[in-house]
């Protein structure tokens, strides 16, 4: 009990802390330190207060964990390679699930980005190909199909080998559309067009649905009919 005491005590002052670096009009003690707290917060979802505690936490570790973070930062930035064949992050040119020869060759998962690919993996129930398409069509955001990775998949299919495409993109207006024009530039190449079933609720991101409702989805998924 004691411990815990110490503990919260602890909390409650690198909180109190934080709050009066945060508050001194704007002001840091050190410029580095507020550089540092600059970037932090410029990540999604970081705030400030949320920056402020990371970059503390980095002062009180060891300089060679504090190199290894940074050095890997700066590595996977000037390193890490797309694949030539689905655009998913890979380290060489063509991807681990591209080389694979056990998975099926003839199936490919459209998918928006990179995280829907971890996403999908994580269900256990695909074992085709995939093709990552760098986001939806959204004319309000300025993104056409022209700035999506959509002409290298019709020429995927369309060099043959191919019998299905599913279509696992996130259940919006804009997945939705991206899906029917997709459909438009490829109903005429013979190959099976189908879309995960319905279990994601209208509205959600592909990423943010669970692994078995996810996983049930993708072997449920049925024909694509064209529409909207």
């Amino acid at each position: 009990m004691n411990k815990f005491i110490l503990f919260c005590s602890r909390f409650a002052l690198s909180l109190s802390a934080i709050r009066r670096f945060l508050n001194m009009n704007g002001q840091f003690p050190s410029i580095l330190l507020e550089k540092a707290v600059n970037e932090f917060a410029k990540l999604p979802g970081v705030g400030r207060k949320t920056a402020m505690r990371l970059v503390l936490h980095l002062l009180r570790q060891d300089t060679a964990v504090v190199e290894a973070f940074g050095n890997a930062i700066v590595t996977l930035k000037h390193e890490v390679k797309y694949c030539k064949v689905c655009h998913n992050i890979s380290d060489t040119e063509t991807c681990r699930i591209c080389s694979n020869p056990q998975r099926d060759s003839s199936v490919i998962c459209v998918v928006e980005n990179i995280r829907d690919v971890m996403a999908v993996e994580a269900t256990q129930q695909f074992r085709g190909l995939y093709h990552v398409l760098g986001g939806v069509i959204s004319p309000m955001d300025g993104i056409g199909p022209g700035d999506l990775e959509i002409e290298s998949l019709v020429q995927r299919v369309a060099g043959g080998g191919i019998k299905e495409v599913v279509f696992a993109l996130s259940t919006t207006m804009e997945g939705d559309t991206t899906n029917f024009y997709i459909y438009r530039k490829l109903e005429k190449l013979g190959v099976k067009l189908s879309v995960i079933a319905r279990g994601i609720s209208v509205g959600d991101e592909l990423e943010y649905a669970d692994e078995v409702t996810l996983g049930r989805s993708i072997v449920n998924r049925t024909p694509f009919t064209g529409s909207v």
